[in-house]
């Protein structure tokens, strides 16, 4: 019974990465549909490449600064268990690749590529795995201080912060770093429009990310014993909910419609395990109103160009699922409870802050030291044709 468990257990983590795993083709495909047809090729290339880098610094140094596991031993040792550990490796790897391809997103058109990949490598080595290692692996003593001082651990099931507060935030820093993409907002105050290239391609990377959303909080239980059909059901509302609010405060825009149940999921996956699924319905809907109402605050009137507004959707929404964790997973609010306000509030300040901290140092050293941007002829000619040297359709351009 013993093998059985482990072999099940093996297989359900397993199922759950490779849901993850499809969740980066949505963050490919989102980008390539948001972005000008000059820079498709540049956002397909950007998810793959950063995903490579994350599975070799998150193999050979983050997941062991998370957790204390190292694969550095023996194949034998490592398939002990049916390599429960090294598919629990995939598992997280996949979390842990989610922080460059969201920043991917608020940095789009105008980013040099190897700079981003260095920033990937340290970040998914380093920064993401200490606050992973704390939150999720009682490192540094954090969790145990937290909760001598209000009762409870900062509770965060499927990463709200920990995945999306992080990546949002440090995407945030890295946004303000490079500056607006050129001609986005002129000097005498009139903006120019840099319209989605593919709607089409934007909500097929919306329903892929949607899809794959349920193996990233439900086989966030990362046993079969410990599956919550309650998880699958709060995301479901969550996501409805985002849709809905986002759709209506967005009159109809397909950008805010489909980014609408993405801003829903980010939201419920601190919680999705301890709230009532009416209270995950207006989580939900509250993302998609914070979504869409800084969204647009922030590419109008504070002209912060964040190309996919990965701030406001996974930042801002990341950090509101952090704290509706501690009121709607209350029994109070029909929740199981077990969390606690305050807790939510310090867990989610920290993680704020040590994304904020670390992308400031990650990409500040590397604006000084190598430079982000594109040059200012790469820019207008294109990612695709500046770095790749090919066009989304090469066959077309050869013709003209």
């Amino acid at each position: 019974m013993d093998q059985v468990k482990q072999g099940t257990d093996a297989l359900f983590i397993l199922l759950g990465a490779i849901m993850v795993l499809a969740m980066h083709a949505g963050f490919a495909f989102l980008e390539l549909g948001t972005v000008r047809k000059k820079n498709q090729v540049n956002a397909l290339v950007k998810i793959l490449v950063d995903f490579s880098v994350s599975t070799v610094a998150y193999f050979f140094v983050g997941y062991g600064v998370a957790y204390g596991t190292s694969f550095l031993v023996g194949a034998e040792s490592l398939a002990a268990k049916n390599g429960y550990e090294l598919v629990k490796f995939f598992f997280l790897l996949t979390f842990a690749a989610a922080i460059p391809a969201i920043i991917s997103g608020g940095i789009a058109e105008r980013a040099r590529f190897g700079p981003q990949l260095i920033a990937t490598a340290v970040f998914v080595g380093l920064i993401y795995p200490l606050f992973e290692g704390v939150v999720w692996n009682q490192g540094l003593g954090i969790q145990a201080w937290i909760k001598q001082a209000t009762g409870h651990e900062f509770h965060d099931f499927a990463g709200s912060v920990v995945v999306h507060a992080v990546g949002g935030w440090a995407g945030l820093v890295a946004v303000l770093l490079l500056g607006a993409r050129a001609n986005r907002y002129r000097k005498d105050g009139a903006m120019s429009a840099h319209p989605p290239s593919s709607i089409p391609f934007l909500a097929l990377g919306a329903w892929i990310l949607a899809v794959g959303w349920f193996g990233f909080n439900v086989m966030s239980a990362q046993t079969v014993d410990k599956i919550s059909g309650l998880v699958a059901v709060n995301s479901l509302m969550a996501m409805v909910g985002g849709t809905l609010v986002a759709t209506l405060m967005g009159r109809n825009d397909p950008g805010f419609a489909y980014n609408g149940p993405l801003a829903g999921l980010v939201a419920v996956c601190a919680g999705s395990d301890v709230m009532h699924p009416a209270g995950a319905l207006v989580v939900g809907g509250v993302a998609g109103a914070v979504f869409v109402s800084l969204f647009t605050l922030t590419q109008n009137r504070w002209k912060i160009d964040d190309v996919l507004g990965v701030w406001p959707l996974h930042g801002l929404c990341g950090a509101w699922g952090g704290i509706a964790c501690g009121v709607f997973g209350s029994t109070t609010l029909g929740g199981l409870g077990g969390v606690n306000l305050t807790a939510q509030l310090i867990g989610t300040a920290l993680g704020i802050g040590w994304a904020v901290l670390g992308a400031g140092v990650v990409y500040g050293v590397l604006k000084l030291t190598m430079g982000l941007r594109l040059t200012q002829e790469e820019e207008f000619e294109g990612a695709d044709l500046s770095i790749h040297k090919i066009g989304a359709t090469p066959d077309r351009e050869v013709s003209w």
